[in-house]
């Protein structure tokens, strides 16, 4: 394919947004976006990663946010290539042509679901904790406990995913950013405030836990599919590398910040998600909870979106409202089903990390810019960086995914 000639661009998957400097989305508002995908449910169980890995794996999760970083600065490069690249399967396609774009898209696509479904999982998790023994009769068929917070939940997001401006989706994403801090702050309350204390951890390294801990933390950063997206939406796309440094620095923070302070107060004893860990009696809790409630609300819609999209470009009807009214319930119902199926959240986490999130983020960003960038190939830092991602990134997502699948199967 000739991807110079623009009659043969089809950007398949694109979110519909003007591309005029004076209606796309700003700096502040794309910050916000950017944060809401990094910033995600990985919060909830960056303090059982630490605790699976020890001290020293706290080392690895400043590496991974490093080393995504670099690799969302790579995909920045590639749309620089050519100005009609604005999504990650155009990169794809732009490298290794139609395969290249089917195989950026399937993991794309199969990471974003999966991250949807966990948002569902979070949900009737917490739900079921701050609400025990709650249910309610549909038809006669009596629903309880966690399924039935996941179908309530999967209702109430379903509105936003009707909206297709990411520009209003920002608005949405600045209370999914909030709702991050706070549930930082609620937890250092609890071990400061509400006596539960911070109690010193002596484990420094665990290898056996090491591979779901690095899983773990790469999911953390797995927004690489909605960053072409977030890029191409801007009023100024020269700042877009700007905004990658303030999402992954603020991120990190948030990260490391809740990572400590969970491991601190829960060590070994930490579960897949630290609110299920919180004493349900204290104000903090609830708090906390709710905070965690509003994140996955804040998150679906942008996290869906690019599936959306991609099929209502390849459908007859592309411009219809209806028919992207009803692609998008059946994406959320889609991921109910799913989440009803499979409720483990900490091992789905670790597999998305591990097999979908160490791919789209780290291997397919590095393999792409080397076969874009010619100038690359030739021996240098650059290249020897790129390598070394590569080869870390395999090992990661061998070792994690067969874990991972491990803990599942054997959880079935």
């Amino acid at each position: 394919m000739d991807f110079s000639k623009a009659d043969k661009l089809e950007s398949q998957n694109e979110l519909p947004q003007p591309q005029q400097p004076s209606r796309g989305t700003s700096f502040l508002r794309t910050c916000f976006n950017g944060l809401n995908a990094l910033s995600g449910v990985g919060i909830l169980s960056i303090p059982y990663a630490l605790a699976q890995g020890g001290w020293l794996s706290l080392l690895l999760l400043f590496l991974v946010a490093v080393l995504c970083w670099y690799t969302g600065l790579l995909l920045r490069r590639c749309m620089d290539m050519n100005p009609l690249i604005k999504t990650y399967p155009d990169i794809g396609e732009h490298a290794f042509g139609y395969k290249g774009r089917a195989i950026v898209s399937v993991f794309m696509y199969v990471e974003l679901f999966l991250v949807a479904v966990e948002f569902l999982i979070l949900e009737g998790d917490n739900l079921d904790k701050l609400f025990p023994n709650m249910g309610f009769k549909v038809a006669g068929l009596k629903i309880g406990g966690r399924q039935a917070f996941v179908l309530l939940t999967s209702l109430i997001v379903l509105p936003t995913t009707w909206l297709k401006s990411l520009g209003m989706l920002a608005y949405v994403s600045a209370g999914g950013v909030l709702a991050s801090f706070i549930l930082v702050i609620c937890i250092f309350w609890v071990g400061a405030v509400d006596r539960v204390g911070f109690h010193e951890s002596d484990v420094l390294l665990n290898w056996r836990g090491m591979p779901t801990a690095i899983s773990m933390f790469a999911f953390c950063y797995c927004g690489h599919s909605v960053f072409p997206t977030l890029c191409s939406s801007m009023k100024d796309r020269s700042q877009f590398s700007k905004v990658l440094l303030v999402c992954f620095i603020t991120s990190t923070i948030n990260y490391g910040s809740m990572a400590v302070l969970g491991y601190l107060i829960y060590g070994e004893h930490l579960k897949s998600q630290v609110t299920l860990n919180l004493p349900i009696n204290k104000i903090s809790t609830k708090i906390a909870i709710y905070a965690t409630l509003i994140n996955p609300l804040t998150k679906y819609a942008i996290v869906t979106a690019p599936i959306a999209t991609a099929i209502e470009e390849y459908s007859l009807f592309c411009n219809s409202r209806s028919l992207s009214i009803l692609i998008r319930t059946a994406i959320v119902i889609s991921t109910l089903i799913v989440a009803l199926t499979i409720p483990f959240f900490g091992y789905v986490m670790a597999f998305i990390g591990s097999f979908l999130s160490v791919t789209a983020s780290m291997l397919l960003p590095c393999l792409c810019y080397l076969k874009i960038n010619k100038d690359v190939q030739k021996f240098g830092l650059e290249l020897v960086i790129i390598v070394a991602i590569l080869v870390a990134g395999s090992f990661i997502g061998v070792v994690g995914t067969f874990t991972s699948i491990k803990q599942i199967v054997n959880h079935l």
